[in-house]
């Protein structure tokens, strides 16, 4: 008789769980098993590198492993580069740090002032620290025309001729910007997430590059209505890293990292499918062939290594993007998210907000639809199709052969009228569009293929310019939607 492994054994085929997160279970919603972390729901096996390791006795689902630690670690990257040059404690032994002063007044007591410019002392190790941004910015005049010239369609060297500075000085003074951007930002997310209890995000992922194939992927969300971008990641970090790894190993911390990949076949392109439902089951089909179903970058046949810096696997920066969301939006009683279809931002939306699925909390929902489709125009007649290996449960509706689909990731059912008719993740799609059509020069640029580093204070300014400044048709910002602010900020107010 064949021996059955112990538990503790057993376990051992799973990566450690992090800080109490586990991400490897089952992602079959309508399954029993949903959300498991039993290890008796699943054949478990680490001997045959060909079969899954991971597999759902009840639903055969054979979701790819992800280890726990790099992704709570990956979560704490994405912090301090979003709060990179705001006041924060330095202390790495205090649980205050990288904690900034703007978001977490609570922890932090004003101490006086640094010439014009305030500081601060934290009341768990007493650290004292300068807000360098809070002081009256003297380069105030210099920053708005170098950005009116940048967002006009300048090229750099035109901009550094015209304002008599050399290029470093040029990126230094970009830096700058993107601080205070960062500054003015913090205040009003920080009231957005304390306020809000009802939240409806859309969330999208695209190469930052498109042309260029490097591997840098952006995910995005905003609030669907406004287009008031919460949050903003890249797999990509700016510094070299000492260890990376060519193959994935979740049972290996650091793995996260991705060494520069081997070429490989490339296959020729399929004619495009004709009409929505053949190309959404195009795509599952797409996404099956994928040798990790959530790795993007997997199917690619040549990635365009960065020169500077190092490239992240993307399932680590997208469990991580919407973990953070997650921490964020905790006093959020409702939450709807809304994506295109895409297996990773299923697979880590559905991972990282599995209890609030479960308490239908949370409504997570892919959403396709032609481009003709108007947003908000009522549902017509409603096809039900199961479609993928999931078997998603997709609703479609026709005007004048101009057709939608929604599929709730969560379950729900009889309710897909209203979410034909209200749910769109236009809002960050369109969001991304414009930051390339805006800065196409820099962001097509040959020279910056291998150099994506210099667009990182761009998507900072950027962000802060769309929620604050930007006016839509009616003359409002996405903050004064949100009734964040009364009226739209100037550049001189927003590097104030």
């Amino acid at each position: 008789m064949m021996k059955t492994p112990h538990t503790d054994e057993k376990t051992l085929l799973l990566p450690q769980a992090s800080h109490g997160y586990q991400f490897n279970h089952c992602k079959t919603v309508s399954c029993q098993h949903f959300g498991s972390t039993n290890t008796d729901h699943y054949v478990l096996q680490r001997s045959n590198p060909s079969k899954p390791i991971l597999v759902c006795r009840e639903c055969g689902a054979f979701p790819p492993l992800i280890n726990n630690h790099d992704v709570d670690a990956e979560v704490t990257r994405l912090k301090q580069q979003q709060s990179s040059g705001l006041p924060a404690c330095s202390n790495t032994e205090c649980d205050n740090f990288a904690l900034p002063v703007l978001t977490h007044r609570q922890l932090y007591h004003a101490f006086g002032y640094s010439g014009d410019r305030q500081r601060y002392r934290c009341k768990c190790c007493q650290t004292t620290l300068v807000d360098r941004w809070s002081g009256f910015n003297s380069k105030n005049q210099l920053q708005q025309k170098l950005l009116a010239m940048l967002f006009t369609g300048y090229a750099v060297r035109d901009i550094c001729r015209r304002l008599n500075m050399n290029p470093k000085s040029f990126y230094d003074q970009l830096s700058h910007i993107a601080s205070r951007c960062r500054r003015q930002l913090a205040m009003f997310d920080a009231r957005l997430f304390k306020h809000t209890q009802a939240l409806e995000l859309a969330s999208d992922i695209s190469p930052l590059q498109p042309n260029n194939d490097n591997g840098v992927l952006w995910v995005a969300s905003c609030e669907a209505r406004t287009g008031y971008v919460v949050s903003q990641d890249l797999n990509y970090q700016q510094h070299e890293q000492e260890t990376s790894h060519e193959h994935h190993d979740p049972f290996a911390d650091g793995t996260r990292y991705m060494a520069p990949p081997a070429a490989k076949l490339v296959e020729p392109p399929l004619a495009p499918p004709q009409g929505l439902l053949a190309k959404i089951d195009a795509k599952y089909r797409d996404m099956m062939s994928r040798p990790n179903l959530e790795d993007p970058l997997t199917n690619m046949a040549r990635i365009n290594y960065p020169a500077k810096g190092c490239l992240i696997r993307p399932q680590y920066t997208v469990y991580a993007h919407y973990l953070h969301l997650s921490q964020l939006l905790q006093d959020s009683e409702q939450l709807s998210i809304f994506m295109p279809q895409e297996t990773l931002l299923r697979s880590a939306c559905i991972s990282v907000f599995v209890e609030r699925i479960k308490a239908n909390t949370v409504h997570p929902i892919y959403i396709e639809c032609d481009k003709e489709w108007q947003h908000g125009q009522p549902a017509g007649r409603i096809d039900i199709v199961l479609m993928g290996w999931w078997r998603d449960r997709w609703a479609f509706t026709r005007h004048d052969n101009i057709s939608k689909g929604i599929c709730h990731l969560g379950g729900e059912k009889d309710n897909e009228a209203f979410w034909l008719e209200h749910a769109s993740h236009d809002a960050i799609t369109a969001y991304q569009q414009r930051f390339q059509d805006q800065f196409n020069q820099l962001v097509n640029e040959p020279r910056r293929k291998l150099r994506p580093g210099g667009l990182l204070p761009l998507l900072d300014i950027y962000r802060a310019w769309n929620n604050l400044c930007r006016q839509d048709r009616s003359g409002q910002t996405p903050a004064q939607k949100m009734g964040l602010v009364t009226k739209p900020l100037t550049l001189e107010e927003l590097l104030s």
